[in-house]
């Protein structure tokens, strides 16, 4: 596969930069600049994603019948690129990267048409109801149950680690609807509203004093079967095709690069006994050893983006760029700390709300380096723990 970008992609190059620049306004550009996880700021997200929905470029790797931009892959990595270098915040992906693919997969014609569109146009806000108290990288270990009563389900349980539930209208969920059998074999997808009642949701406060995470109550909540996706009894294998998307339907090289390439600049206007941080042949070495891992993950991204744009499905090779994604991410934000020095001490997480009047310590660049730090180290527990990806591998690719 040949992924070399020649002089025909100059002109769309200049069309997506021509675009960014006409439509980014300021206070979004501002809440991607000071995003400290894969998530920015909802309304600033939505905002963006509303501009783009307009130009009909809010799903570019969604089929072009469902909305997608029909752009090839390399137009795909130019419009990723553009994004990054432009500051522009990364849009919700639990409804474009998880659940809208999901639907395209598995769903109906009906809910195909209802709930696309909204998805699209962020009309609707989604979160994912998978993980609960006992059951996280062990996700067939649920027990949120679900009894089928007429045309309904009534739901019980609880989920955790519900990502932006607080700001959620939609949740696509796994529920157990029988105890027979393996755990696997008793699963099923659900969609639902987030204000039926018997829904409480109440927030988990993280290390980074970021309020993303929540857990989730569910008291007899009544889900119309008509909102189930696949067959009852058969959610996992709906679940595993979504998992595929979560861990591996996301780049982390473009972002790795671009996080690269302003820890270079920072260094370059640190002095160290004399010398520029980058000038010192430590700091310098560890950064090429990451910029070197960073470019064997974007040969493993292309690929699956080339399996993806052929109709196939990312595979195990998922779980080796989730693997590698986050933990060079990990690397990469510690590699930050040490760049800004005593300035990465502070956590100023008031200072870096978008459009917040507080005077941070230090130079703004600095200011967002230590939340981001802080929250990447859940991103190797998260979407399935590294050691079960490993696992996934083994099984998969071994044959172990």
């Amino acid at each position: 596969m040949d992924l070399s970008i020649g002089t025909e992609y100059e002109a769309f190059r200049e069309e997506v930069r021509s675009f960014i620049r006409g439509n980014l306004t300021d206070d979004i550009r501002e809440a991607g600049r000071l995003a400290t996880s894969v998530f920015a700021e909802p309304s600033r997200a939505i905002a963006w994603q509303k501009i783009l929905h307009k130009q009909g470029w809010a799903a570019p790797h969604w089929p072009e019948q469902y909305g997608g931009t029909g752009w090839d892959i390399v137009q795909r990595s130019i419009f990723s690129e553009e994004c990054l270098k432009a500051n522009a915040p990364p849009l919700i992906p639990m409804s474009l990267l998880m659940c809208g693919p999901c639907i395209i997969g598995y769903g109906t014609d009906e809910q195909k048409a209802e709930y696309l569109p909204r998805i699209l146009s962020g009309e609707d806000f989604w979160c994912q109801g998978y993980s609960e108290p006992g059951a996280g990288s062990d996700l067939a270990s649920l027990q949120t149950f679900a009894e089928s009563d007429g045309d309904d389900y009534v739901v019980n349980g609880t989920k955790i680690w519900t990502t932006y539930a607080q700001y959620s209208n939609k949740m696509f969920c796994l529920v157990r609807t029988s105890r027979e059998g393996k755990p696997q074999q008793g699963i099923t997808f659900l969609l639902l509203d987030m204000d039926t009642p018997g829904i409480t949701v109440e927030p988990i406060i993280g290390i980074d004093q970021v309020h993303e995470q929540n857990t989730v109550f569910f008291d007899n909540v009544r889900v119309p079967k008509a909102n189930r996706i696949g067959k009852e009894n058969d959610g996992w294998t709906v679940a595993k095709y979504l998992l595929m998307f979560e861990r591996g339907g996301q780049e982390y090289a473009p972002s790795l690069y671009f996080q690269l390439a302003n820890i270079k600049k920072l260094a370059e206007g640190v002095i160290v006994g004399g010398e520029t941080l980058w000038d010192n042949g430590f700091f310098k070495r560890k950064y090429c050893e990451i910029e070197i891992e960073i470019s064997g993950l974007a040969f493993t991204e292309n690929r699956i983006k080339s399996a993806l744009g052929n109709g196939q499905n990312p595979g195990p090779e998922a779980s080796m760029t989730k693997i590698l994604g986050t933990e060079i991410s990990q690397r990469v934000t510690e590699l930050a700390i040490e760049a800004v020095g005593e300035y990465g001490v502070p956590l100023q997480v008031d200072a870096i709300e978008p459009g917040s009047s507080i005077d941070g310590v230090g130079p703004k660049e600095a200011m967002a380096i230590m939340p981001k730090y802080l929250n990447t180290r859940a991103t190797s527990i998260y979407g399935g723990s590294n050691e079960v990806q490993r696992g996934i591998i083994a099984k998969a690719v071994l044959g172990l």
